[in-house]
């Protein structure tokens, strides 16, 4: 068994060493967030902030029909 074992992982892990990384998905950007941009902002801090108070609203709406 152990005999078996050691050339599949190491099989494996040359596989993985040389996947290819495909070209249609986009790659993450070098720039940090820029909060001066109203885009950005809005994004990523206005529109989380309010979907959490969405959901403690509705929480709190459902513990009081109950």
């Amino acid at each position: 068994m152990k005999d078996i074992l050691i050339p599949i992982t190491a099989l494996l892990f040359t596989s993985i060493g040389w996947a290819q990384k495909p070209t249609e998905v986009p790659k993450p950007s070098d720039y940090p967030i820029d909060l001066s941009n109203t885009a950005d902002l809005i994004i990523y801090i206005i529109i989380p902030i309010v979907f959490v108070i969405l959901i403690l609203w509705w929480r709190k709406r459902q513990k009081q029909n109950k």
